[in-house]
């Protein structure tokens, strides 16, 4: 495998971890652990190709999806912060409704449990053009990313400036950080928070759709398989920045794109499937020894920063 695809496998397989961190980091910058972006992408995922297969539309499906994910998130939203409801309770509460909802509607509307596989399919715009082989290694390995593999790379600096350089960015940190001061500042502490519940969902949405749109075409069961929570592991380890997140989560893309390669050299498929879930453990506990270390109290004697 030439050193283009490597990278192109990489970008394919870490987009949707990478969205799914995105959207845990803005809900995690309002004191919001986020674990219902699992359920989103799979709500959205179904949504994607149920609308792409009715309609021929790839932007209607990708709006579809993205819509979908931002109910959910809504409800999540409103249970948690309007209801006061447990944050982790709320959240795998929306994983189990997303799972239930759509294994439901693939027993009572298509009346196949299995999966939803149209004849046809729209395939989702991508990046193409003879000019991208004049570039080295990248332009060859971009080529036929899709559209939604482009804004997951683009979003890392716009969630950057959003969140440091823009008034509504510095009051969703100050609300996660500091209710008491911002309230004191004026800011409306709950409608940012569920702003930033509701963003998340789009963001997870588009993950969704991603997963299921870009090369597959189909809908299975359980199709995220957990990667709503190897993102939730990168935004950890990546202490909830923009910059560092990416890092993380093209970590974890690494490690999906190495263990689909390891494939080729007839390694279990056991130590395949794990290759993606162990760099996230490692990745948790590095997150975990980092955060342990801050708490530390400083000796005595020491002098204050």
């Amino acid at each position: 495998m030439s050193v283009s695809l490597f990278i192109a496998s990489v970008l394919t397989q870490t987009a949707p971890i990478l969205l799914a961190a995105l959207a845990a980091m803005f809900t995690q910058r309002a004191n919001i652990l986020n674990v219902a972006v699992e359920g989103m992408m799979l709500a959205a995922a179904m949504a994607a190709i149920a609308v792409g297969d009715v309609t021929g539309a790839v932007g209607v499906a990708i709006l579809a999806g993205a819509a979908c994910a931002t109910v959910l998130a809504t409800i999540f939203a409103f249970v948690s912060i309007v209801l006061r409801a447990d944050f982790i309770v709320a959240g795998l509460g929306v994983n189990l409704l997303a799972a239930g909802g759509t294994l439901f509607i693939l027993e009572e509307v298509y009346q196949n449990p299995g999966g939803l596989r149209p004849d046809t399919f729209p395939e989702i715009w991508a990046l193409r053009g003879d000019w991208l082989n004049a570039i080295p290694i990248l332009g060859p390995a971009l080529q036929g990313a899709s559209v939604i593999v482009l804004f997951s790379l683009v979003l890392v600096p716009l969630s950057w400036v959003f969140l440091y350089r823009t008034p509504l960015g510095y009051a969703l940190r100050a609300s996660g950080e500091d209710e008491h001061a911002a309230r004191a500042a004026g800011i409306r502490v709950p409608r940012m928070k569920f702003l930033a519940v509701v963003f998340s969902g789009v963001i997870a949405g588009l993950a969704g759709s991603e997963l299921s749109m870009d090369r597959l075409h189909f809908f299975l069961p359980n199709m995220t398989s957990g990667i709503g929570f190897i993102g939730l592991s990168a935004m950890l380890f990546g202490a909830g920045t923009p910059w560092r997140t990416a890092f993380a989560a093209f970590l974890f893309g690494v490690a999906e794109a190495a263990g689909d390669r390891l494939q080729s050299f007839q390694v279990a498929p056991e130590i395949v499937l794990m290759t993606p879930y162990l760099a996230a453990i490692l990745g948790l506990v590095f997150a975990r020894s980092r955060i342990v270390a801050g708490a530390r109290p400083a000796k005595l004697g020491a002098s204050a920063p």
